[in-house]
């Protein structure tokens, strides 16, 4: 499978940014309905951390330009065992992200057809959704990043109407009585909110994984990243505001499609419906950006010697690398099912983020060792106090599966795949 071309970083932001506003934006929301609108302060802490953690790649960009996505970075920096820790720990995550991401289309597109509300119509809307995505990765990166640009334009239409709805009808009252639904103080609410709101930031490292795409890395990286994640930090902030301003926190539990919802509610049910179609779009747009990234993790992976040659060779993703993505998510998609849309999309993100987020902090260690400056050291630092700070944060449930990962992979290390480092940039 050819790649065709290199990005520039104004779009390579928009598949950072692109990759971010998705199912993130749109089903977050419900999930956060437990914590109410106090989750407005996780919001403000996760754009700062996110801003960071920018920093840091652009950092690892400008300092190793050849190094190939997230496994040079941790491999320069800290050798061949993270190297391959961060490789695995990251294609996992994006691989049952995904299946997050099919789980907020599917969401969207139960505003029209009710009959995907249910566990066995929306799992096959799920399964549908990854093999249509899976398929159109095989056309090439550069054709990828552009489907995701375009529907990161057409699904900021329903968040700036929803915006605006919120800011005509936003009701003190309901903000305020949705503060803090269990009754819980803020020092229990906000850091068991972090980890799910996280999710929202999860493609901040999208420039960095496609690090050997882009026409210049040194400065591309880091261009992208912090152009990306800006630009998702103030959406985030405003729609979440205004989602918690019209709609209770009862009743938003149990939305499939919070933003359609409040359109709905302020401006009719026809412009809602233009709402959720647009959301769908966005969505798999957001799909399609994420088998990118998972397809790109497992090449550079195959060409550094973690994983089978068969995922790729000589800067090509082979076909077998998307198909076996696809039939991994696949099982994901059923074996997590849930009752409820909400559940399950919670269930995936929270498994997401904690694995993510130690990718993070191994990118941090990596650039503390590596970095010429005091300043790049200095936001290593920073950044990985914020991983740390935010895996800690996350329900134990979380946490215990993603220990179980890095027991298993680091096994395999140590049993067949532990030798000599075949670098392919220092080939």
């Amino acid at each position: 499978m050819k790649l065709d071309g290199k990005l520039h970083w104004g779009l390579a932001a928009l598949v950072v940014a692109g990759n971010m506003i998705g199912s993130g934006v749109y089903l977050l929301p419900a999930a956060l309905a437990t914590t109410g609108s106090s989750s407005l302060i996780g919001w403000v802490v996760a754009a700062i951390g996110a801003v960071t953690l920018a920093l840091v790649f652009a950092a690892l960009g400008r300092t190793l330009p050849n190094a190939d996505g997230l496994p040079g970075f941790a491999e320069r920096g800290l050798g061949r065992f993270f190297g391959f820790q961060t490789t695995l720990a990251f294609w996992a995550a994006a691989l049952i992200g995904n299946v997050a991401v099919a789980v907020a289309a599917t969401g969207y597109l139960g505003f029209f057809f009710p009959a995907l509300k249910t566990p066995v119509g929306a799992t096959l809307c799920n399964l549908a959704l990854i093999w249509l995505v899976t398929g159109a990765y095989v056309l090439g990166v550069r054709t990828a990043a552009r489907f995701a640009a375009i529907t990161l334009i057409i699904g900021l239409a329903p968040i700036v109407v929803a915006i605006v709805a919120g800011a005509v009808s936003f009701d003190p009252e309901v903000f305020a009585a949705s503060w803090s639904p269990s009754g819980e103080p803020l020092t229990k609410t906000v850091p068991a909110s972090l980890a799910v709101i996280f999710w929202a930031f999860l493609g901040v490292e999208s420039a960095a994984v496609l690090s050997q795409r882009v026409k210049d890395p040194a400065l591309d990286v880091g261009r992208a990243s912090i152009a990306g994640v800006s630009l998702a930090a103030v959406i985030y902030i405003a729609a979440s505001t205004a989602v918690f301003g019209v709609i209770p926190a009862a009743v938003l539990a149990q939305s499939t499609s919070p933003y359609a919802d409040l359109i709905a509610q302020v401006f009719g049910a026809s412009v809602a419906g233009v709402a959720a179609a647009c959301a769908v779009v966005k969505a798999t747009g957001t799909l399609g950006g994420w088998v990118m990234m998972a397809g790109e993790t497992a090449r550079a992976g195959a060409e550094h010697g973690y994983l089978p040659k068969g995922f790729g060779q000589g800067g090509q993703t082979t076909r077998a690398t998307p198909l076996l993505g696809g039939a991994i998510m696949s099982i994901a998609a059923v074996l997590s099912s849930q009752q409820t849309l909400g559940g399950q999309f919670g269930l995936l993100i929270g498994v997401t983020s904690v694995l993510t987020l130690c990718v993070y902090a191994v990118c941090c260690v990596s650039l503390f060792r590596i970095a010429r400056t005091r300043r790049d050291k200095t936001v290593a630092v920073i950044g990985l106090i914020f991983s740390i700070a935010a895996v800690a944060a996350a329900a134990p449930g979380y946490i215990l599966p993603t220990l179980g990962f890095v027991a298993v992979v680091s096994g395999a290390w140590f049993l067949w795949l532990r030798r000599p480092s075949v670098d392919p940039t220092q080939a």
